[in-house]
């Protein structure tokens, strides 16, 4: 049983006027979006992917800014203080050729097919039974990852400004729930793009004012060395089948289950991320919309790393019994010793904005998941357009106040980022599994996605929970239990995918046009010889997706 993950009283920051006029400023421009949004909202269509309006640099940054939020900032900076350099593997090998994938491959599947969300294109490719259990898996799993940035919120507003837990959620939650019913997802996505810039405006000085501390990054890198070990500022050190190091996983376990399963998984078929791409105005806007985030995704690793590190410096102990704080406390400590006021009020609303932008991407993706998927296509059917954007907003509110109830849910992990990788374990990788299969394999069954997705979900959390848990096998990490969790789970479904293919019927050729790789979209006279108008014919995109892979393929073999 892990600690709890309360911040240590001791981290009361010391803000004065100037903070709180910044903060309240934030709020105020927070709100006025929302009320700007509000009157281009005249359609489900505005209200759940903005009319698929937006140009490619708008979605691009609420793209990263949605995933950048206060769980990942705090999570990635506890993983570094815990497992040292290896967190870059989370971005170069756990982020950057997924998105790139998604933008040159997924999208023109998603954006082509003219789906509203994920779960939509599996009723396309396969039947009602994997539409609806993908539908449910993502809207549970959507309310438990809001509950954690609900969750996180409260207790570091508690910890630093001194405000009770309660009053926290109840202010966040509030101005989330109000921009979104106002706006719609345009509202959140404007605001995303203005949270992107304000914790920028927080890391930035946090990393360069903690590099000063300690000596520069040779200082850095010296002192860590000499307390943790070599393999800690590396990031492959170590990571031999049979070697001990921190992160508690070897190179196949970082490439096939972080590299591959967790984050294919992730990024290609997250709603709270696709749902950015699709909301763009044409399909050349919906494929740059990754890749436009997956530039500033290669170099903000270390504005969350080199603070997790420079708190490992100044607090050896951290995490550990002998010490009062824990590895969610880096951020926040590292804001209470080096920000004066004024840049502590910009590096609180930072860290307000980043836990909002995550929360207001899983609800506003919940939201259409939950209208669009579950209660228009099985529960109320056939009502006007205005019907479903009121029962729109009337789920957000719910799904904000469920995000509530399911927050202390996270309570048990010291590392919050190992909870997300967890719960990416057990939704994201079997939803990967089923798509993956379904677009190149054109003789996947209407019946294997269905218990494909019920495989993989199954396998993950028996691996977690019995295998590791119970200590049948002996993985030396929660992290390491996740990577393989989502081997285990992407294994599973695939081998049941077909499996059962081989024994049920596939779905006719002619529904399968340009829901599997080779075919045209649908309207089109004859099917596409297979890779015609494939993403390789395309340089400009191709170009894009070259450069940011060479960057995130060299850059690791640096440390």
């Amino acid at each position: 049983m892990r600690t709890p993950t309360y911040l240590a009283a001791e981290l009361r920051l010391p803000t004065n006027w100037l903070d709180y006029t910044i903060l309240g400023i934030y709020f105020v421009v927070v709100l006025g979006i929302g009320f700007a949004a509000r009157r281009s909202v005249k359609t489900s269509l505005d209200f759940f992917l903005s009319g698929r309006s937006l140009p490619a640099w708008i979605t691009g940054l609420a793209f990263i800014s949605a995933n950048l939020a206060a769980t990942e900032i705090l999570g990635m900076a506890a993983n570094s203080a815990q497992y040292g350099a290896y967190t870059v593997h989370w971005y170069w090998i756990g982020a950057i050729p997924a998105m790139v994938f998604l933008g040159l491959v997924m999208m023109p599947f998603y954006y082509g097919s003219k789906v509203r969300s994920v779960p939509e294109f599996l009723l396309l490719r396969f039947d009602r039974g994997a539409h609806l259990l993908s539908s449910i898996l993502f809207a549970f799993a959507a309310i438990l990852i809001s509950g954690v940035n609900l969750y996180a919120l409260a207790i570091v507003v508690e910890a630093l400004l001194g405000w009770p837990q309660w009053v926290a959620i109840v202010v966040a939650g509030f101005f989330v729930l109000a921009y979104i019913t106002l706006g719609g997802l345009s509202s959140a996505i404007y605001n995303e793009v203005l949270q992107f810039f304000v914790i920028l405006a927080a890391l930035i000085p946090l990393t360069v004012l903690g590099l000063q501390r300690v000596g520069g990054w040779g200082g850095l890198s010296d002192s860590l060395t000499r307390t943790r070990g070599d393999d800690f500022v590396t990031a492959w050190g170590g990571t031999g089948i049979g070697s001990d190091n921190p992160l508690g996983a070897n190179w196949l376990t970082i490439v096939l289950g972080l590299g591959f399963v967790l984050s294919f998984g992730y990024w290609t078929t997250n709603f709270a991320e696709v749902q950015r791409a699709l909301s763009a105005r044409n399909l050349s806007a919906a494929q740059r919309t990754p890749l436009i985030a997956a530039f500033p995704k290669v170099f903000i690793v270390f504005l969350v790393m080199i603070p997790g590190l420079v708190a490992a410096v100044l607090v050896p102990n951290i995490g550990t019994a002998g010490s009062d704080l824990q590895y969610n406390d880096a951020i926040p400590y590292l804001m209470e010793q080096l920000l004066p006021n004024g840049v502590l009020g910009i590096a609180v609303t930072g860290l307000l904005a980043a836990f909002m932008a995550g929360m207001a991407a899983n609800v506003s993706s919940f939201n259409t998941v939950f209208t669009n998927d579950i209660w228009a296509r099985y529960v109320v059917k056939g009502r006007e357009d205005g019907y479903y954007v009121g029962f729109g907003r009337l789920i957000t509110a719910i799904g904000v106040f469920a995000s509530i109830g399911t927050a202390f849910l996270a309570s048990s992990f010291s590392n919050i980022m190992a909870y997300l990788q967890t719960l990416f374990s057990f939704f994201n990788v079997p939803m990967f599994v089923v798509f993956i299969v379904g677009m190149f394999w054109r003789r996947a069954s209407m019946k294997s996605g269905f218990w494909g997705l019920l495989a993989g979900t199954t396998a993950a959390m028996v691996n977690y929970f019995w295998i590791y848990k119970q200590g049948i096998i002996d993985i030396p990490s929660d992290q390491g239990a996740n990577f393989v969790s989502a081997i285990a789970g992407f294994v599973a479904g695939a081998v049941v995918m077909f499996a059962v293919s081989l024994f049920t019927a596939p779905k006719p050729a002619e529904e399968l046009q340009g829901l599997v790789y080779g075919t045209r979209s649908p309207g089109t006279a004859e099917p596409a010889a297979p890779g015609d108008e494939a993403w390789y014919r395309k340089p400009a995109l191709l170009g894009w997706g070259a450069v940011i892979l060479a960057a995130a393929c060299y850059i690791p073999f640096s440390f």
